[in-house]
């Protein structure tokens, strides 16, 4: 039974996709000081996350079965502290929470910690924005702004926000039943920050701090421009209805998006625009109140979920500059050629190499050994005394081959 659970349920877009590239990494090194992250791939918390909420994504419901079962068990296996930490988690309902921690801790002999970073309503809203166009959505920013200032919150988009994003709302699913000494919120700093600032941060809460560990960041999760995410809904219109799930994402999202687009950092930046900074700053305050009045561990300074300036040129991303777009455009399609050259050298060289075996097949059956063994083993099998020799040599050969 593990002495104590590190449990981090987001929120999206507030450096999870570092931090759990590092725990990964690292896990081998962390067992070593009596830390487990229990993962045999790097996305195994994102399926056990899926595994516990029964939610549909791309295709990938019946590869999570089981996951989070799985996951637990492995907590409960450790003696030391266990760490799980995934962002869509933020979204659980009561019920989920509850099954979660009674499979996670299921006496009082184990210490839960919850961890939740978070990060100003002003820069989160944009990103998510983002984050939902680089997962097939075509919907505009407008529409999108819209539903979310919807009061009811009945469409999917505001259901899903509001569920990862409301600070107050998520800590009541996930920690009324835990001792706010027990639950972290770790701020996201603002920008200009220290680069590794949020990352002691992190470390501090996990229990990190002085252990030698690799940072350099093999996944991420970057952001584009205004023009590279018009570019990127503009795709989705056009390849939603021809393009599957499992091949969108290495495609669009991680070609196109991640390794391409978001290098592009001269363009305008997302932002929310000024006209809703106001609503998003009194949103945020009354969240930041609540948080202050319930006494909650906090790593960094609330002062860091108060939003700066709007900007002083806003960029709208449902009608960016053109040639901006263009040039856009033009660099993903680059990216594509490239590819294809790689794929398609990669398919000579398979070819190659499958010829060549064919030819040593081949080969292998016209040797005079192989004519002479062929027409033994006929003659032998004509009689039941041979049939009965054979079957003894081929037993005796599969235990040898097993023992070798």
């Amino acid at each position: 039974m593990s002495a104590r659970v590190l449990l981090h349920v987001g929120t999206p877009k507030t450096g999870t996709s570092h931090l759990q590239d590092v725990l990964f990494r690292n896990r081998d090194r962390l067992h070593q000081h009596g830390l487990l992250y229990p993962a045999d791939r790097f996305d195994a918390h994102f399926l056990a996350a899926l595994d516990l909420m029964a939610l549909p994504w791309g295709g990938l419901q019946a590869e999570a079965i089981g996951r989070w079962d799985a996951l637990a068990e492995q907590v409960r296996r450790h003696d030391g502290t266990a760490i799980i930490s995934h962002e869509i988690l933020a979204t659980a309902s009561r019920s989920q929470v509850g099954r979660a921690m009674q499979s996670l801790a299921p006496d009082d002999g184990t210490e839960v910690h919850l961890v939740l970073s978070v990060r100003d309503l002003v820069r989160q809203i944009p990103a998510e924005w983002q984050e939902n166009v680089k997962h097939r959505s075509t919907i505009t920013y407008e529409e999108f702004l819209a539903q979310l200032r919807d009061p009811e919150r009945k469409g999917r988009i505001a259901t899903w926000f509001w569920g990862v994003q409301e600070i107050p709302d998520i800590l009541d699913r996930w920690g009324h039943e835990l001792p706010p000494e027990n639950i972290h919120l770790v701020t996201v700093p603002p920008p200009g920050g220290a680069p590794d600032l949020l990352w002691k941060r992190f470390s501090s809460v996990f229990g990190l701090d002085g252990l030698d560990l690799d940072l350099e960041a093999e996944r991420a999760n970057p952001s584009l421009g205004v023009p590279e995410t018009a570019l990127v809904r503009r795709i989705n219109k056009a390849v939603n209805p021809v393009l599957d799930p499992p091949d969108y994402r290495p495609l669009v999202r991680e070609l196109l998006a991640h390794q391409t687009l978001s290098r592009r950092t001269r363009t305008p930046r997302l932002a929310l625009p000024p006209d809703l900074h106001e609503w998003a700053r009194d949103l945020g305050q009354r969240w930041n109140d609540e948080v202050r009045r319930r006494g909650y561990d906090v790593v960094g300074d609330l002062a860091d979920l108060e939003p700066g300036p709007p900007p002083e040129h806003w960029a709208d991303p449902d009608s960016p500059r053109e040639s901006q777009v263009s040039g856009a455009a033009v660099e993903a399609i680059r990216a594509l050629l490239v590819e294809n050259a790689r794929m398609r050298a990669e398919e000579e060289r398979l070819r190659h190499e499958l010829h060549e075996a064919r030819v040593a097949l081949d080969r292998s059956f016209l040797r005079p050994s192989y004519r002479v063994r062929e027409k033994v083993l006929r003659g032998v099998r004509r009689t039941a005394v041979g049939r009965g020799l054979h079957r003894v040599y081929r037993l005796a050969r599969g235990r040898s081959s097993r023992s070798a």
